[in-house]
């Protein structure tokens, strides 16, 4: 099968871009929100609008799920009007949503009845990368999978890695979460103590962006603005560290600094 239609479930601060770049890349791009202003912007920047997953479905090879919370990829997916009800045989399922290793596991059991074929590819480098079309894709299938969808990613990530098989990509994600908070905190709580002692947080912060404390957060800035997924990231890794019983102790501190963190800015956590 040849990709010449992608659809896009999640409209938000990652898939409507996502869309934008494919559309500008000449493919097909449809696209399902609840949002109707989602949906607005969506068909501003070239994104075909339909009325449910099962619509985007029937009109796409590769189906893009960009979504919050498990909960929403299984409606999505699973729903009379969902993304299963309209699949076109051999389609692509591409998850995009970061959801835990386990879940992914069960997911492509449960999807294992179905004639289609499972993509994991969650994606970092933040809402600027998307929006510039650098994001990296950390992607869990068969390679021929990934190969299929190459054009199609292309669009919108500048790297693509394959962690290994359905699962991977989300276990890559996981892990990238757990050290991309801890850097957070660990700025956080640095600029802190250097305002306490007189220094001006941002003459700091330019001098740290040159020195081996650099880190992404504190090159993107990432405390200057809302942080909704934080929490979310670091119970999956608990989760899945319990079940291995395996000790990550730095995880569950950084998780509860990051908390503080969020109360103190006043930033909003979403509810799933």
């Amino acid at each position: 099968m040849t990709i010449r239609n992608v659809g896009i479930i999640g409209l938000g601060a990652i898939g409507r871009p996502m869309g934008r770049h494919l559309a500008a890349g000449g493919f097909g791009a449809f696209g399902f929100d609840p949002s109707e202003d989602a949906c607005r912007q969506a068909r501003e920047v070239g994104i075909t609008t339909c009325a449910s997953p099962r619509e985007v479905a029937e009109r796409s090879e590769f189906v893009i799920v960009v979504v919050g919370f498990e909960h929403q990829v299984d409606a999505v997916l699973f729903a009379d009007d969902g993304v299963l009800a309209g699949a076109q045989p051999g389609a692509v399922i591409g998850i995009s949503s970061t959801v835990s290793p386990t879940y992914a596991r069960e997911l492509s059991k449960r999807l294992a009845q179905y004639d289609v074929r499972l993509l994991d590819m969650p994606t970092t480098r933040s809402n600027r990368a998307a929006e510039s079309g650098n994001l990296l894709v950390m992607a869990g299938a068969n390679p021929e999978v990934i190969e299929v969808c190459r054009p199609a990613l292309d669009t919108f990530s500048g790297d693509i890695f394959r962690l290994g098989d359905f699962g991977h990509g989300q276990v890559g994600k996981m892990i990238n979460n757990i050290i991309l908070w801890a850097c957070m905190a660990a700025n956080d709580e640095g600029f802190r103590l250097g305002e306490s002692l007189g220094v001006d947080q941002e003459t700091m912060r330019a001098a740290l962006k040159t020195s081996s404390a650099a880190n992404f957060p504190l090159i993107e800035e990432s405390d200057t603005r809302p942080i909704p997924w934080a929490e979310k990231d670091m119970i999956i890794a608990q989760r899945e560290a319990d079940q291995l019983a395996l000790s990550i102790p730095l995880t569950g501190h950084v998780k509860e600094l990051i908390k503080a963190f969020k109360v103190r800015m006043n930033y909003a956590t979403p509810k799933g």
